[in-house]
């Protein structure tokens, strides 16, 4: 058993929530990222040695104390940094830590223009989630050694950015979106870290669009168990069983939704949160409001110009207006975009064409992300050149 492993099974909870804080005071105190993190981790090992004995009264405190003077142990180690020698007479008296979160501030380092998104993301987790290497490894299904890499090089990169700069709002909601359609494996849960960490930014920030981020997430989760049947295989959003819809999460994005909506600065995410917020409204799949959705898809298309929400707008155009209407609608879009020829295929399929629809339906299955899309198309094909054959 690891050190690390020991720290999240003496008190995971408390140690993660700990963290990104500590790590985010050394770094304001003037410790670049990259030492500031490496201390931090040095004093959690510290931690499993001491506190089972000696629990600390202010383990806060303690651990910004402990990492404070790995910091510095480091520093006059490294003859390579000396001019950061003067740090020493800065070293804080011994005493209550002030309560200041500068996690908000954790949030923009880590979704630094000059990072890739992948990188980000790790590096998210790991200094404001918390989560081990170890664990983003496995919920990203690569090798520790390989994430250690990805994770040092992220670490390396922003070495040295001071918090002396606005942050960019866009770009760390941006980065927790990714996080949240990571979906999850192994023991980390990355749909549900990445709405812990939103309502974790929710609460130090006042944001329409943080909010309605959080109210997206919310409303696609609340979804979750419906989504995949007990082979595995995929449930599409007409099909599921809309009694296994968690109504309370539904409930609270709803709730969430509204209150953004209210202050009149829509973005991106609370338009789609919109979206989703009328197929949760929806008791059955025939009486979904489409023609207000497509107005929202309206809205979203001149926020983002995006040719993806023009490729879901055709769907739901199909949907309000007829197979036809939405087929024309997707005619105009580049059929080089990812799952255009699924879309395509299944409005064929409502206008009756079910030859071309199970051509398309068979090609798009070739093209698919992911094993679960690519089977579900499949079986799509399968099952209308069966009705065919009969």
């Amino acid at each position: 058993m690891t050190q690390v492993t020991r720290v999240t099974q003496m008190n995971e909870a408390l140690l993660r929530s700990l963290t990104p804080s500590v790590l985010a005071i050394l770094v304001r105190r003037g410790a670049d990222f990259a030492a500031a993190e490496d201390a931090v981790q040095d004093a959690l090992v510290e931690a499993v040695r001491v506190w089972p004995a000696d629990p600390p009264r202010d383990a806060k405190g303690w651990l910004v104390t402990v990492a404070w003077r790995k910091f510095l142990d480091a520093t006059r180690a490294d003859t390579a940094r000396r001019r950061r020698e003067h740090l020493v007479d800065e070293e804080p008296a011994p005493g209550p830590t002030p309560a200041v979160d500068d996690t908000l501030q954790l949030y923009f380092l880590c979704a630094h223009p000059s990072l890739t998104p992948s990188s980000a993301v790790a590096l998210t987790l790991r200094a404001v989630g918390g989560l081990t290497t170890r664990q983003i490894a496995q919920a990203y299904l690569v090798p520790e050694a390989t994430m250690a890499q990805r994770i040092s090089r992220a670490k390396r990169t922003v070495s040295g950015v001071r918090f002396d700069q606005p942050g960019d709002v866009a770009t760390v909601l941006r980065v927790l979106y990714l996080v949240f359609n990571e979906g999850y494996s192994g023991d980390v849960d990355l749909a549900a870290e990445a709405i812990r960490l939103t309502r974790q930014l929710a609460a130090a920030i006042d944001h329409p669009e943080v909010a309605g981020l959080l109210a997206l997430m919310l409303l696609h989760h609340a979804r979750r168990a419906a989504r995949t049947a007990p082979d595995g295989s995929l449930v599409p959003l007409a099909e599921q069983d809309r009694g296994r819809w968690d109504t309370n999460v539904i409930a609270e994005g709803v709730e969430i939704l509204q209150a953004a909506l209210a202050r009149d600065r829509l973005g991106e995410f609370q338009a789609q949160a919109a979206i989703a917020a009328l197929h949760a409204d929806a008791p059955t799949a025939e009486e979904t409001d489409w023609v207000q959705i497509v107005e929202w898809y309206d809205e979203l298309a001149r926020l983002t110009d995006s040719p993806v929400v023009r490729l879901n707008r055709a769907v739901a155009v199909g949907e309000a207006d007829g197979p036809r209407a939405g087929l024309a609608a997707l005619a105009a879009l580049d059929d080089s975009l990812p799952r255009h020829t699924a879309v395509a295929a299944y409005l064929h399929e409502r206008d009756g064409d079910l030859a071309t629809a199970a051509r398309l339906y068979a090609e798009a299955a070739h093209k698919a992300p992911n094993l679960a899309e690519r089977g579900h198309l499949t079986r799509q094909a399968a099952r209308l050149n069966a009705g065919r054959r009969r």
